[in-house]
Formats: structure tokens, sequence, C-alpha cells
């Protein structure tokens, strides 16, 4: 799956083209991502902030189902952050599996 440069602000509501705000996303997620700031707690229901990768630790938010090849959000910003950006889609989960299967995964 490609990779791609992400403003973490996006340059519509301001971000900036410096490493600080920038980070790497998959072209789907970065997708529908757009320039969303928040997103909709799918448990909680509150609007809250989407994931940051530079001021926040991706352990405490989000861990690997124990198949591989899912995210799971583990607080509010993580489960808003994988609804909003769609991170278990079909394909990116059917690709998950493939990569279990070769050893190629990032969670291992």
């Amino acid at each position: 799956m490609p990779l791609e440069a992400d403003h973490i602000t996006a340059s519509s509501r301001g971000g900036q083209m410096v490493l600080s705000n920038l980070c790497l996303a998959c072209r789907t997620c970065n997708g529908h991502k757009w320039h969303a700031a928040k997103a909709r707690d799918p448990v909680g229901k509150r609007l809250v902030y989407l994931f940051h990768p530079r001021r926040q630790k991706w352990s405490k938010h989000f861990q690997w189902s124990t198949d591989g090849t899912r995210i799971i959000g583990l607080t509010a910003n993580g489960r808003a952050t994988v609804a909003a950006l769609q991170m278990n889609n079909d394909l990116i989960v059917n690709l998950r599996s493939l990569w279990v299967t070769l050893g190629l995964h990032p969670s291992e």
C-alpha cells in the first residue's frame, strides 16, 4: 500500500509544510481524513480529536487484533481515528492478512 505525506494539521486549517506537521499515512486513510481534526467516538459519541502521531503514543490508543489484521481503538481518540480513517476497511484487512502470512506485518 503506497504511503504519502500527511499534514497532521491540514494546510486548509493553517497547518504548515514542516516536518513537525507531517507524518506518513496510507493513501486510503489520508483520503478519509482529508482535513478533519476531530471525529465522533463510536462508543461514547463525543466529538474528540483524531490521534496525533507526533504528540501521542500509538500503543496507548491502539492495539492489533490477535490475528494482526485489525486495529483496535483503546481510547476515545483511538476509536474515533479508526472509524474516521476507516482503518479496518476490507481492502486493508485483506492486505494485512497477506502480510501476516508472509511474515511482513508491522505488528511483528
